[in-house]
């Protein structure tokens, strides 16, 4: 494990030290710091005027679901695009510059590299969602807040975003272009949320079964509610152990060759 770690150090410090990280944290604070007052503004006028509207939801008078959960959805948009623009140069640039040569005679195993590379790249989705984790912590003060499902609901876009880590980590060891591992990274994390769209289009009671178990949208619906779900976490862990098994099979062709 001794490789994994020092390649895990060496791309996480390329990560926190690359101006275009920090860039990219300053747009999301940028959107956050327009969107989340707006989001809390509307909540606070839906609370003051609940009495005079008929037919309100009541989970709607709940700040989890008002305001916690839309902020939620527009970190799961930013990620699909930002997570690409992280991991598309892990292998795609050293392919590029002839260092992927020198990593694959090194004293390290095509599964060391993968992991590592994995695991810089959790690292780097981890400091983004704790920054959108900032404003609810600051909205604390102003307001009573569960602890427990907002933590879970968080814990569980973190889940998506190494789903997303993991097959953009495996875009990438397929090609030595930037811009192709970009593009077929995002083609990737958008297209897994139309998986659950079958289960609205067949008819057949079983296959619409097998479509929601492999709906990434059924099973987050649980963690952002509050509710950990052992088979929603088996999902998010098989999806990424799959990407990974398939990362590691390109490096080690690579290797071979």
């Amino acid at each position: 494990m001794s490789g994994t770690l020092t390649i895990f150090k060496k791309e996480l410090k390329g990560f926190y030290l690359n101006p275009t990280f920090w860039v990219i944290c300053f747009l999301i604070s940028v959107i956050f710091s327009w969107v989340y007052p707006i989001q809390l503004n509307l909540f606070s006028q839906l609370l003051m005027n609940y009495v005079m509207q008929q037919g309100v939801p009541q989970n709607q008078l709940n700040i989890h679901y008002g305001v916690f959960l839309r902020q939620l959805s527009y970190l799961n948009l930013l990620l699909i695009f930002v997570v690409p623009a992280l991991t598309m140069k892990l292998f795609a640039e050293e392919k590029k510059l002839r260092t992927f040569d020198l990593l694959l005679t090194s004293p390290v195993t095509s599964l060391q590299i993968v992991l590592g590379k994995y695991f810089a790249a959790l690292g780097a989705v981890a400091g983004i969602v704790f920054l959108a984790l900032l404003y609810p912590l600051a909205t604390a003060t102003m307001a009573t807040i569960n602890w427990a499902p907002l933590l879970i609901a968080f814990f569980g876009i973190f889940l998506v975003g190494a789903v997303y880590a993991a097959m953009d980590l495996f875009s990438s060891s397929l090609t030595e272009n930037s811009i192709a591992a970009y593009v077929t990274s995002v083609m990737f994390n958008v297209s897994i949320w139309f998986i659950g769209i079958g289960a609205e289009v067949v008819d057949s009671e079983r296959g619409r079964k097998i479509f929601e178990h492999v709906s990434l949208n059924s099973h987050l619906s649980g963690l952002v509610e509050g509710a950990v779900r052992s088979n929603g976490l088996i999902f998010f862990f098989s999806i990424i152990v799959l990407f990974c098994f398939l990362a590691e099979r390109v490096v080690e062709s690579s290797r071979w060759r």
